[in-house]
This record gives C-alpha cells, structure tokens and sequence, in this order.
C-alpha cells in the first residue's frame, strides 16, 4: 500500500512538473543511482551494484536525448560532453567494479545539479509573482538563461 501511495505522488509530481524541475528531477535520480551503486560496490552486491549503474546510465542518456542542440549552441554542446563523459565514468565503473569512476560520475553529476537548483532558486520568485496559475504551466524553454 506504502509503494503505491509513493508511486502515485510521485507520478503527480512528474505530471505537474515544469520542464527545470524534471531536469532536477533526473540529475537527483542519477546521482542517488549513483550513490546507491556505490553502496552496493562496497558490500559486494553485484547485481545491485549493476541495476543501479544501469538506473544512473539510462537517466544521463535521458537528460543527453532532451538536449536541444539547434537552439542550444555551446553549452548544448558543452553538455553532451559531460554527459558523454560520466557514461563513459559509469560503464568504466560497472567493467572495472571500482569505486573511484563512480565518485567521478558522482562529483561532476551533483556539480550540475547544484548548477540546476541555483538556477531554480534564482527564478523562482519572478515566475511567481503576480502571475496566474495558467502562466506558471504554460511550455518555456528548459534554460537558466531567459
């Protein structure tokens, strides 16, 4: 009953979220992937250990796909760069069973993230003075820089 409560808010909040909470969203799933893979390295669970590096993987092939390179420019580019590099940090990891390449993936993931959440901080209080409830919902670029 607990799971499907969970599941449930959880969907609620994917379905009314704007397109910058999503994105936070997907760095915070990938770096407690992440997080979790490295417990599970630690105790020796391999199995775990490769389903969590393989929930972090599917998450940074997620946020490299949503990457809008026609109006991005370069920090499109700069970002598929980055997501190129902690893929290729995670599958290092996964090959190698070591922990050192997961930390990697992890600083430089939780780096973006922290970039996110500043940028959500930021503009949070001009999305939503004064405006409706309809404007807040309406589509807008998933950038920092409007």
């Amino acid at each position: 009953m607990r799971n499907k409560r969970y599941q449930e808010s959880l969907d609620d909040e994917i379905l009314t979220a704007d397109p910058v909470r999503l994105i936070q969203m997907l760095y915070r799933g990938a770096v407690d992937s992440i997080t979790t893979a490295r417990r599970y390295l630690k105790l020796g669970d391999i199995r775990a250990r490769s389903g969590a590096i393989s929930k972090a993987m599917a998450i940074v092939t997620e946020l490299s796909l949503s990457l809008d390179h026609t109006t991005g420019g370069d920090l499109s580019k700069n970002l598929a760069e980055l997501y190129a590099y902690a893929e290729k940090l995670l599958i290092q990891a996964n090959r190698e069973q070591s922990d050192p390449p997961l930390a990697e993936a992890e600083r430089l993931l939780s780096t973006l993230l922290d970039a996110w959440e500043s940028c959500i901080a930021a503009n949070m209080p001009a999305e939503t003075n004064g405006t409706s409830p309809e404007d807040r919902t309406a589509y807008r670029p998933v950038s920092c820089a409007y």
